[in-house]
């Protein structure tokens, strides 16, 4: 449902596949066509080219918000790539916060943190390995280093949510739970 870029290196602006079946949320790893960006799906999760900055979906926004229902880009659908057919990418590095990871199997915890990230096969982020090297023995393509355990994310609005600083935490998928991460692709 969100990605919140900390730190950013390079964004990219390409087409979007007119194959892609996928809606593609905000902070889902995307991958390079000859057509275009689609998200990362069975038998493409090898070939991660970045992180989508935009949504393209007809259902629903994938902005970060601390209501549910919050929604933005109405007169377009939801769909930010609706104008251009293009969608920004995130790649070559920057630190990010999102909910769009799988915290199944191998939870995301402190004792996580500092480890690779793989793309599974819904286009988002995976617990891969100790280190690089387990991850490419096993076939699978570095995307990122975990910064910090999935948690609440804080969002600034004053309220009563505890851990926070006293801020209302930012709603969204993985029953509100946020990673941290360092991107390296």
């Amino acid at each position: 449902m969100a990605l919140i870029p900390k730190f950013l290196v390079c964004t990219a602006l390409q087409e979007i596949d007119s194959d892609a079946s996928e809606p593609i949320k905000e902070g889902n790893l995307v991958t390079l066509t000859s057509a275009g960006i689609k998200r990362v799906i069975v038998g493409l999760t090898n070939r991660v080219y970045g992180l989508a900055a935009d949504t393209f979906s007809t259902t629903a926004s994938s902005m970060p918000g601390i209501y549910d229902g919050w929604q933005n880009r109405v007169s377009d659908g939801y769909d930010e790539t609706k104008a251009s057919g293009k969608i920004t990418v995130y790649h070559s590095g920057g630190e990010f916060a999102s909910d769009q990871f799988t915290n199944t199997g191998t939870a995301l915890d402190s004792t996580k943190v500092g480890q690779v990230l793989i793309a599974n096969s819904d286009g988002v982020l995976a617990f891969g390995g100790t280190d690089v090297i387990t991850v490419i023995a096993a076939s699978a393509q570095p995307v990122a280093m975990l910064t910090r355990a999935a948690g609440a994310y804080p969002s600034g609005v004053p309220g009563t949510d505890t851990g926070l600083n006293g801020d209302m935490a930012l709603k969204g998928d993985n029953s509100n739970t946020y990673i941290e991460f360092k991107l390296l692709v």
